[in-house]
């Protein structure tokens, strides 16, 4: 293993469940590969009108099938997803811009993984609203801002360089040919190797010569 750490993005929305599967475990494996994991909000919206895909679940066959795949990650992953009754779209725009705020705050520690995890436990795991100044506050709170820090970011959130900033680092994964999330980069040999979804890290593995050991890298079982 390298004793440099190696930059992984992973670009995200808390309306994808397959994105909280592959934060998991990009926060799982921080130490075991020794990487540095760049976790950056985008929004699910602009990646699919921007690279012309449709949204996902729109066709029943597929909605079902689903519905059905994310109960079996849930319980392979640890990761406490209970798809609600209706799946039908919901907006993370000020979600995301809530997000984008608290990313560019943060100089160091973890309340981005923090927030963004309340928000898809909202989502889904309560089935609880996302969109709201409320429920932003709540899930702020739950993750330890302080209620001064929740005002000052929600009001930030409306600012047009937030505005600004979610819509660069959505373009940013767009460059990078990307069309649905979560959609992860590494470098490889001074190459960007892409990767889409949450079940390309046995391949990731191979490319950064690392061994994939399970959703818990660091104990040989788990329970939810």
């Amino acid at each position: 293993m390298s004793s440099s750490r190696k930059i992984i993005k992973l670009f995200y929305d808390v309306t994808s469940p397959y994105s909280w599967l592959a934060f998991e475990v990009l926060c799982r494996y921080r130490n075991v590969w020794n990487i540095d994991p760049k976790f950056k909000p985008a929004y699910l919206g602009g990646i699919i009108h921007g690279s012309g895909n449709t949204v996902p679940g729109l066709n029943p066959s597929e909605l079902l099938y689903m519905v059905s795949d994310l109960i079996l990650l849930s319980e392979y992953f640890g990761v406490p997803i209970f798809p609600p009754s209706d799946l039908s779209k919901i907006d993370s725009l000020n979600a995301m811009r809530f997000l984008t705020v608290v990313a560019e705050r943060e100089k160091k520690g973890d309340t981005l993984e923090r927030v963004s995890i309340e928000l898809w436990k909202r989502m889904w795991c309560t089935h609880k609203d996302i969109t709201q100044p409320a429920s932003l506050t709540e899930a702020g709170l739950k993750a330890g801002l302080s209620a001064n820090e929740v005002e000052e970011f929600l009001t930030l959130s409306k600012s047009q360089p937030i505005k600004d900033k979610l819509r660069s680092v959505t373009q940013e994964a767009l460059d990078y040919k990307c069309f649905g999330l979560p959609f992860i980069v590494g470098h490889v040999n001074g190459k960007a190797e892409i990767f889409f979804g949450s079940d390309k890290f046995e391949l990731m593995a191979y490319l950064f010569g690392e061994k994939w050991m399970g959703p818990y890298p660091n104990k040989p079982t788990a329970t939810m």
